[in-house]
């Protein structure tokens, strides 16, 4: 289980990061250069508390820092996607001007960064305290909602990105339990597998985006 457990999490990282080089190098237009660098922001910021959780296997020394830190690195990058997703939803699908929509996405983004930076967090001994937890998570589901929710009314304009809002959907109802539960029921803790699966098909959609655009522009 563990071997597999590590597997499973470097090769997710090392396709997360592939997958954004690919996209940033094959981009033509702001929209693609916005997938490549999601999934950049994605896998990297993963990387600080994954790397960590992969060594904690092999190493003797204490990793709680280094883990909690990774947690705190990983809050952020996540909601910066989250932002990034919803641009992609407005080049994508032409809806460059929401100027109330992009107030709100950013407001939630902020007041979501803004409390993980509390100390209250506990980051640093990776504490798993319910209540800061239901606190920096709560605008963080409100974001995934909002993003969710304008992908899935643009489901039909699409076939290829239709089914974005059901991953993200997917996602926060893998992610959510663990956040308030995992501390009491660490079992819970094993939710992140397909949450962490959600995030592949997403880069996935974006990946299959970009590359039959470039095959179709070689055959026309």
């Amino acid at each position: 289980m563990k071997y597999g457990e590590l597997t499973f999490d470097i090769l997710y990282l090392l396709f997360a990061i592939v997958s954004g080089c690919v996209l940033l190098a094959k981009a033509r237009s702001r929209t693609e250069r916005l997938m490549g660098f999601s999934a950049l922001i994605l896998g990297c910021g993963d990387a600080f508390h994954l790397i960590p959780r992969v060594l904690n296997y092999f190493s003797a020394e204490d990793m709680t820092a280094a883990l909690g830190f990774g947690k705190l690195v990983t809050s952020v990058t996540m909601t910066l996607f989250y932002v990034l997703l919803y641009y992609i939803w407005r080049g994508y699908f032409g809806r460059e001007r929401r100027t109330g929509l992009t107030c709100a996405v950013w407001l939630l983004a902020a007041v979501r960064i803004a409390l993980c930076a509390f100390p209250q967090n506990g980051w640093l001994e990776n504490s798993s305290d319910l209540t800061w937890s239901i606190l920096r998570n709560a605008p963080f589901a409100a974001l995934g909602a909002v993003i969710c929710l304008l992908y899935f009314r643009t489901r039909s304009d699409s076939r290829r990105m239709a089914p974005v809002w059901l991953y993200i959907l997917l996602s926060f109802l893998f992610y959510l339990p663990v956040t308030v539960g995992a501390g009491a029921v660490p079992i819970l803790g094993m939710l992140m597998l397909p949450k962490t699966v959600c995030y592949v098909l997403l880069i996935l959609t974006f990946l299959l985006a970009v590359l039959k655009d470039r095959e179709r522009e070689k055959t026309v």
